[in-house]
């Protein structure tokens, strides 16, 4: 009776190792599928660092009791080797983060960071307006040559933050592109890039609809001799609401209605996984057509293991991976792996240096990185 409740045991852990080194592959390859026809699969990607987990435990608890069904995870990480180089950084040297200056005059520190309308957007002194100081202090403190912001926001009404016009008088940005249309409102939100060197041109692509109305935006920037372009945006966030947290909570509880919560989760990213796709290939040709060596950054909501930053990315160099170290988690809710935050460099630069700065202002952290304009 004992044999048999092992050979059933040990037949039950060999499927179960299976299955999910079959969900890790199909991870591994969501990035390549249209997550509007694969959007199952692409599913799968989102998952990817505990798929990753499972089968190396897989591996490591089969290599003390039958070595040679380890081989079933190892096989399968050595298909995930690029999957797993996109999610893990190994530059232990950069984790202390960057020096107060950039190092040369060859060198642009470029900074981005979703600033969540700056928590606080009306004159006041609550909590939400001195988060909005310690938010101002840190973009001082990164001496960053360029900055770009997602989820700005500026008013011209007297009894609101002028952010755009504080920014740059105290923070010596004197070139800035914000786009907005004056349309009789005060208040305004969006991108922008604001610069210590001479902006030269600039531009601005909307995206269709359904989706949000956040919009591809471009400078181009004189540095010394040399002109680069600078892109930033902020693509269709899962636009969760408080009753879809509640839903998430219900669903890890385990509680009743799990199959009504998850059907209405799964619709929502869905749907923000069709509108990205939209996005991202836009995004694609029209950094292809740049004139420029080009720098992107913003946050584009999806993770490395995505159809979007595959599609965007390109062959461009990821600054965290170049130069940071861990998963580098860039949201602060949800799960401690989201990284969907992004620096990517044209390969024409030189990457020197990387730093996450994790505060907890707004729900995103800053990202910064220091670029030579050679290799």
């Amino acid at each position: 009776m004992a044999s048999k409740v092992r050979v059933f045991t040990k037949g039950f852990l060999v499927f179960l190792n299976v299955v999910a080194a079959i969900a890790f592959l199909l991870a591994c390859i969501a990035p390549s599928l249209d997550p509007d026809k694969w959007w199952f699969i692409s599913f799968t990607g989102l998952g990817f660092p505990v798929l990753l987990l499972i089968v190396i435990l897989f591996m490591i608890g089969w290599l003390f009791v039958k070595k040679r069904l380890a081989l079933i995870s190892a096989i399968v990480l050595i298909f995930g080797i690029r999957g797993i180089s996109t999610l893990f950084a190994f530059h232990v040297s950069s984790a202390n983060g960057l020096p107060p200056h950039a190092k040369d005059s060859s060198t642009v520190r470029l900074a981005t960071w979703n600033v969540a309308r700056f928590v606080e957007m009306k004159r006041n002194n609550n909590k939400g307006s001195q988060t909005r100081l310690r938010m101002m202090e840190q973009i001082q403190q990164s001496n960053a040559d360029i900055l770009c912001l997602q989820e700005f926001f500026h008013s011209r009404a007297s009894d609101y933050y002028p952010n755009l016009t504080y920014i740059s008088r105290h923070f010596n940005y004197p070139y800035y592109f914000f786009s907005h249309d004056d349309d009789g409102d005060s208040h305004y939100t969006g991108s922008v890039i604001f610069s210590r060197y001479p902006i030269i041109d600039s531009g601005l692509i909307r995206y269709p609809r359904p989706t949000l109305p956040d919009a591809l935006m471009h400078a181009d920037i004189k540095v010394g001799k040399d002109t680069i372009r600078v892109y930033t945006t902020h693509l269709q966030s899962l636009q969760f609401n408080s009753g879809d947290y509640e839903r998430i909570q219900q669903i890890s509880e385990g509680k009743d209605g799990m199959v009504s919560n998850s059907k209405a989760i799964f619709g929502k990213l869905r749907t923000a996984m069709s509108n990205r796709k939209i996005q991202s290939d836009i995004i694609a040709q029209v950094l292809g057509d740049s004139p420029y060596p080009v720098l992107f950054c913003g946050d584009l909501n999806d993770i490395p293991h995505s159809y979007t930053y595959k599609q965007i990315r390109g062959d461009m160099q990821d600054a965290f991976l170049k130069k940071g170290f861990g998963i580098g988690r860039t949201f602060s809710g949800l799960a401690p792996t989201l990284r969907i935050d992004y620096i990517f460099a044209d390969p024409l630069f030189r990457i020197s240096g990387f730093e996450r700065v994790v505060k907890p202002y707004s729900d995103h952290f800053m990202l910064m990185a220091d670029i030579g304009l050679g290799k």
